[in-house]
């Protein structure tokens, strides 16, 4: 009697939880479990180390992080590579797909912070920061172009602003028209909260170097939506 071949599932291949045409839904295939796009998120700007995007979710296990690169890996959305020398470390950063990805956080961005359940004093890492400014970008009433620098106590950003947008990229690069150097909860507050510079110089918690009237003016750029109103209880 002949024996029936058996296969076994590849337990490698990505499990899917919706049999859906629909974009969306293959989207979620990709990126729908916790904390897969806050993983994307931190790679927005630049290849980041297993260590560093620990320290920037602290929220996420060091298991839980490995199985969501694996997985986004296997998606085509992450990929990973040894930097040369001196550094010789491994990185994970994004495919030129996965880059594409950004406009989808900067729509979630817009759309969630109308929430009146919205809490600015929750933490933010860097990446998140800088992010913010990409979404909240609005054009200001006269064309402006500035290089700026983000010094964080863990990060340093340089920013190009110009008619056509704002550029932003990891490292302390030559000149900068403004330098904020402070921490990101100060500098939300500063953006997107309006907050004085005085009042945050006072608590030493902003050291402003540069033009400061281009300061304001590049902090006027930026607004957050109207609030939705809250829910009747």
């Amino acid at each position: 009697m002949k024996s029936e071949k058996i296969t076994l599932p590849d337990e490698s291949a990505p499990k899917r939880w919706y049999q859906d045409a629909c974009g969306a839904a293959l989207a979620l295939e990709f990126v729908g479990e916790r904390w897969a796009l806050l993983v994307i998120r931190e790679l927005m700007l630049g290849p980041r180390r297993f260590s560093e995007l620990r320290a920037d979710l602290p929220g996420l296990s060091a298991n839980v992080l490995t199985q969501r690169l694996d997985g986004l890996e296997r998606s085509g959305v992450v990929q990973r590579r040894r930097l040369p020398p001196p550094a010789a470390v491994q990185v994970y950063e994004l495919t030129d797909w996965g880059r594409e990805a950004e406009p989808i956080f900067h729509a979630l961005g817009r759309w969630a912070l109308r929430s009146p359940s919205h809490d600015p004093a929750l933490p933010l890492s860097p990446v998140s920061a800088m992010l913010s400014l990409r979404i909240m970008l609005r054009a200001a009433r006269e064309p402006l172009s500035m290089t700026l620098r983000f010094r964080f106590p863990a990060a340093v950003f340089t920013g190009h602003l110009s008619p056509t947008g704002l550029e932003i990229e990891r490292g302390d690069g030559a000149g900068a028209d403004v330098v904020f150097d402070t921490d990101t909860g100060t500098f939300i507050g500063l953006v997107h909260g309006k907050r004085p510079f005085g009042a945050a110089e006072a608590e030493g918690r902003l050291r402003l170097e540069g033009d400061r009237a281009l300061a304001q003016r590049f902090i006027d750029c930026f607004a957050l939506p109207p609030k939705l109103p809250a829910p009747a209880d």
